[in-house]
């Protein structure tokens, strides 16, 4: 059985408009193979920021630099975030309970200039990554271990506790300071230190310990959440529908055959054609087979392919095709740039739903699943995907169709309380339609958390009047 890794609960403190918000993946109602989870709410009320705090787990566990635009997302009050992610780990008769949290801070970039600074010059930070903790329990056939601290970098040393540290990396001073030095390293290049190469690489290079079946219970929590990572979690976000809007095209995939595999992500222009290296056409044509296998079925005689115009040499001398996406209705081709933002929509992320669909240890997360997709198409995909799918979706919309085809525990609404802003919708009975209990409940506030901030439409009204006739100063 391959590993199955599945985030099972997010808590976020201080992050963009969230003071606090906890939230549960898991559908409690009921026991689906799938894990869904729909997050609705008003504007600006914390959606995309579950997507963003799912793109800094990402970056942090794959040992990725973080961007200078996380420094934004931290409250100016508090000065840095908390985030822990909850996950759990199954392989067989072995299953793990981990949780990994830290803190989002942010340092100023010092200029490598070595003359005296303009005082009137812009001052830059970037984020930086403090008191990372690892923490798991451990159950199989025969032992049962309770949750603990197996890396815990709030100390004056590599890691705490001493006796995780012994097992993981050894007695070897030489590599204890060269482990302080990467510490210190991945702090000032804004990266984790409990996921960076070198602290991995030096658990990897332990002899000592290798054969203990601590070591190897340790090692095999590591590995699987850096797997799950670097091959396993993807993010959509919304930077990727304007992608499309500038006639260019991500196709996001996981690609296996045979022994072999590849996940990437390839950007394809629409208005001529894009080279690609010459051994990454196969997986292309493949990949693009296998999505048009559910595209005719969800847009009836609609199919793709990869137009071969000609050959191309890359700056490094390797060769490489041309192509050009088409579309193709009733056998005719014409360029996919003149198809809609739906369908373009739709064929971006149509491999990840695939693979969400096929395959358990998935975790796909897409910001405004619902733009450019027609409503009643939407709900019914999300439909199939949870009922009959394997792996995990978490998705935010505006269109309220998923409401009523999705079972309700698979759906989270966000509130106008920055101290609690994601809940659950309680009082409901089983013959409640969900999208017509959310409307009465925006109007009537009857949840425990307000859930909509009340507009006025008269002073709507009244405020476009007042902007019409506004002249200025």
């Amino acid at each position: 059985m391959d590993t199955v890794v599945r985030l099972e609960n997010i808590l976020i403190e201080n992050f963009k408009n969230i003071k606090s918000g906890q939230l549960s993946f898991a559908n409690n109602r009921k026991k689906y193979q799938a894990s869904v989870l729909g997050l609705y709410g008003q504007n600006g009320s914390g959606k995309t920021a579950l997507i963003d705090a799912i793109e800094l787990l990402q970056r942090t566990i794959t040992g990725q630099p973080l961007p200078e635009k996380f420094v934004d997302y931290i409250n100016v009050e508090v000065g840095f975030a908390t985030l822990r992610y909850d996950f759990s780990i199954i392989k067989d008769t072995i299953k793990y309970v981990a949780s990994y949290e830290f803190k989002l801070g942010s340092e100023k970039i010092e200029s490598s200039q070595n003359a005296l600074v303009n005082d009137n010059e812009e001052t830059r930070y970037k984020p930086v990554i403090t008191g990372e903790v690892l923490s798991y329990a451990y159950e199989d056939k025969e032992n049962k271990i309770r949750k603990s601290a197996l890396i815990d970098t709030n100390s004056s040393k590599v890691f705490a506790p001493v006796t995780k540290y012994i097992c993981l990396i050894g007695n070897d001073k030489n590599v204890s300071m060269d482990l302080l030095v990467a510490k210190k390293v991945a702090l000032g290049t804004s990266r984790s230190f409990v996921f960076s190469k070198e602290l991995l690489t030096a658990m990897r290079n332990n002899k000592e310990e290798k054969e203990t079946d601590e070591y190897k219970r340790h090692m095999l929590l590591m590995e699987s959440l850096v797997h799950y990572g670097n091959f396993e979690l993807f993010i959509i976000n919304t930077a990727n529908s304007g992608i499309i809007s500038m006639n260019m095209l991500p196709i996001i995939f996981k690609y296996a055959k045979g022994t072999s595999g590849a996940v990437g992500n390839i950007l394809l222009s629409l208005e001529e054609a894009s080279p690609i290296p010459e051994e990454a056409v196969v997986m292309v044509d493949d990949v693009i087979a296998s999505m048009n296998i559910v595209l005719s079925q969800i847009v009836p005689g609609l199919t793709i392919r990869a137009e071969k115009i000609g050959e191309t040499i890359f700056q490094n001398g390797k060769r490489g095709i041309r192509v050009q996406l088409v579309s193709l209705k009733n056998q005719k081709a014409i360029p996919l740039q003149y198809e809609s933002e739906g369908i373009k929509k739709i064929i971006s992320i149509l491999q990840l739903l695939i693979v969400v669909y096929n395959h358990s240890s998935i975790t796909v997360a897409i910001d405004e699943l619902d733009a450019g997709i027609f409503e009643y198409l939407l709900g019914e995909l999300l439909r199939i995907i949870s009922e009959k799918g394997k792996g995990q979706l978490i998705f935010t919309s505006h269109n309220l169709r998923p409401l009523e085809t999705l079972d309700r525990g698979f759906i989270a609404f966000t509130t106008t309380n920055p101290l609690n802003r994601y809940i659950r919708m309680t009082k409901l009975k089983e013959n409640n339609n969900l999208r017509d209990f959310y409307f009465r409940d925006i109007i009537l506030g009857e949840q425990s958390e307000e859930v909509y901030a009340t507009t006025n439409n008269a002073e709507i009204a009244l405020a476009f009047r007042e902007a019409g006739d506004f002249r200025g100063a």
